[in-house]
């Protein structure tokens, strides 16, 4: 159990008080109890009547916001670090995630899908078995937990490749394109999809429908407990709800490479106005520099619950501007948030954080803080299976938390700032005592 890192000085049992939750579309003003030990959001009455618990801390948040811990769908890399990019030795590389994940926790993200480019095959065989969900071995101390990798390519249009590099791109003409691809070994066979005991280390695989044959395949990917997403692709309308008929539930970064919007052929955005049980989920990336604050607002307005926000950072997170070498010989160019390829205008991903889409999102969509909220926590936990274990407050749930303060600034007004980070009921960032250090 993650709990069991507990030390003997270390609380057991927290309450929080004075403090307002989320709870669905509303900030609620109530109490929340948690175990250390199990890792999970305790049921607050049951544990004073019938427990008998009395906690061993009590932490009065003074009316800030309490709020599942942040989860990020597309994340490339960060802290210099970058999910693509094979090392040496799997030692190295899994250090490099140990400090991914423990600079991501700081931010507010507990947990997330390391988010792998289209790559050549080898690359996948290299890095895959270090990408799969850590549930069962992560620690509090380790920070942001993978929930699986997400694998971005290559099976995507020519033509709306973005930043990936075309040379590696490729078509599926069969399933064992994609064994092949990805390896074997983290892709089920379609003969192996009852087996209990197999679990991918990929939980979401963005691809073009329209290309080669892959349309046929999507039904043998999500039988393996794989997400299939619509992403870089040149789908008509007809092909995207062909898709999603075939059993994809997500579009990768809305609007962004693929077929512009169109009055006579919406394209893959034309998903969006299905009726309520057939619209898929959909990502949008709210740093100000891939979408303008009206198209994420007209995407909001069709489906709000379906919106789920991504950064699509990239390993550039936290470093300083400048120019940097990429994963295909080609270089990014670092101005802010704002990352190009080199000699282009072509948006070459993000290097905002989770929160700060959070806040954008709030300010242009006319969303509520709650909402806001859960656009990065419980509709990306609903898209991923996981509604009563991550992005919620419920009883049973990881105690994965973030105490989120409120600012005023004067040009953007009411912004929230991660205060507190809580993984598994173990609090492992607090702002204040950095600051102070």
């Amino acid at each position: 159990m993650p709990g069991k890192t507990t030390s003997p000085i270390m609380p057991r049992i927290t309450k929080f008080t004075n403090c307002r939750l989320v709870r669905g579309s509303e900030l609620v003003e109530q109490d929340l109890w948690i175990d250390s030990l199990t890792g999970k959001i305790l049921k607050d009455q049951e544990a004073f009547y019938e427990l008998h618990l009395s906690p061993d801390e009590i932490i009065d948040l003074g009316g800030r916001i309490l709020a599942p811990g942040l989860i990020d769908t597309q994340l490339n890399g960060a802290q210099g670090f970058d999910f693509s990019v094979p090392c040496e030795t799997k030692e190295q590389y899994d250090e490099g995630l140990r400090l991914v994940n423990q600079g991501l926790a700081r931010t507010g993200v507990t947990s997330y899908l390391p988010t792998v480019v289209s790559s050549m095959p080898e690359v996948y065989w290299k890095v895959l078995p270090s990408l799969g969900p850590t549930a069962s071995t992560h620690r509090a101390e380790d920070g942001a937990e993978s929930l699986g990798a997400h694998v971005e390519g290559p099976f995507i249009s020519l033509g709306r490749n973005g930043i990936h590099k075309p040379e590696v791109l490729r078509a599926a003409d069969s399933y064992d394109d994609l064994l092949h691809c990805y390896g074997a070994e983290h892709l089920a066979p379609p003969s192996s999809t009852s087996s209990p005991s197999f679990t991918s280390p990929i939980k979401m695989i963005t691809a073009a429908p329209e290309v080669g044959a892959m349309m046929s395949q999507i039904p043998r990917i999500v039988d393996t407990g794989i997400i299939y997403s619509i992403g870089h692709s040149d789908a008509t309308y007809e092909q995207a709800v062909t898709a999603t008929n075939q059993g994809a539930r997500m579009i990768t970064h809305l609007f962004n490479a693929m077929r512009p919007f169109y009055h006579r052929n919406p394209g893959v955005f034309g998903l969006l106005g299905r009726s309520e049980r057939r619209r898929p989920f959909y990502g949008v990336i709210a740093d100000g520099i891939h979408l303008h604050p009206t198209s994420i607002k007209i995407a909001y307005n069709a489906h709000p619950d379906g919106l789920v926000l991504v950064t699509d950072a990239m390993r550039l997170c936290g470093l300083p501007d400048g120019v940097y070498e990429w994963t295909n010989g080609e270089r990014i160019v670092k101005t802010g948030a704002r990352l190009t390829l080199e000699g282009s205008d072509k948006i070459a991903g993000s290097s905002a954080t989770l929160i700060e889409c959070v806040n954008n999102f709030r300010r242009w969509s006319g969303a509520s803080t709650a909402d806001a909220i859960n656009a990065a926590t419980a509709v990306p936990a609903r898209l991923l299976g996981l509604e009563k274990v991550k992005g919620c407050l419920d009883a049973g749930a990881d105690a994965d938390l973030v105490v989120l303060g409120e600012t005023d600034d004067p040009d953007s007004g009411r912004t929230l700032t991660v205060d507190q980070v809580w993984k598994f009921g173990i609090k492992i960032h607090d702002a204040e005592k950095t600051a102070a250090v």
